[in-house]
């Protein structure tokens, strides 16, 4: 039987770049979408990389994943690896004001880097189990990225929660993006319908 999926089963790649402070869960929310275990330790990042495949929508996709350094001193990085992204997580960590505040600075660098107004981009609030801990309140979340127009998902690396949702759901505004980005594909169909001049 052909479904159509066999030719193309290496799916598109998706340059995925994860974003964010210090310390707010960037490696434990990529490590457990890759590998599905949580790291328990923190050790700062310098720059990894991963790769995964996975279905979304019925659609192949290979996921190259960046987990970036949140420390000032890699910003030399930061620029280089957001040209080169296609989708960013901007991930804080809701128990950590200050990871809150920076996202702001993370959109404005990205948007700088891409020469753009809007980019795929989806805001994530990590460590959503430690309840308790939490000072960003889901509501005022939800407002500021209702200000930078991206959508916002709160994950738990640590039970896995909503993180595989986190990485599909940017995969999907990836997806439309690119698609609004080529409209000439779509645009050339309709000219046909108009008289066109014959060469006699």
């Amino acid at each position: 039987m052909n479904d159509g999926r066999h030719f193309s089963s290496q799916g598109q790649t998706y340059k995925i770049v994860v974003v964010g402070s210090g310390g707010v869960g960037k490696s434990a929310l990529t490590i457990q979408f890759i590998q599905s275990y949580f790291v328990d330790s923190y050790d700062p990042t310098i720059e990894d990389f991963y790769s995964k495949q996975c279905v979304i929508d019925d659609v192949v996709a290979k996921l190259e994943v960046l987990d970036t350094a949140g420390q000032e001193e890699f910003s030399a990085m930061r620029e280089q690896y957001m040209r080169g992204g296609e989708g960013f997580l901007l991930v804080f960590s809701v128990t950590d004001r200050t990871s809150f505040d920076e996202i702001y600075r993370f959109h404005k660098q990205i948007l700088r880097a891409k020469d753009r107004d809007e980019f795929p981009m989806l805001l994530v609030g990590n460590k959503a189990d430690l309840e308790h801990q939490r000072v960003v309140s889901s509501e005022e979340a939800a407002d500021v990225a209702r200000q930078l127009r991206v959508p916002y998902v709160e994950c738990s690396a640590k039970l896995k929660i909503n993180v595989d949702k986190a990485f599909h759901d940017l995969v999907r505004l990836i997806r439309k993006f690119q698609l609004a980005e080529r409209p000439a594909l779509q645009s050339e169909k309709p000219h046909k319908k108009k008289k066109g001049c014959c060469v006699l």
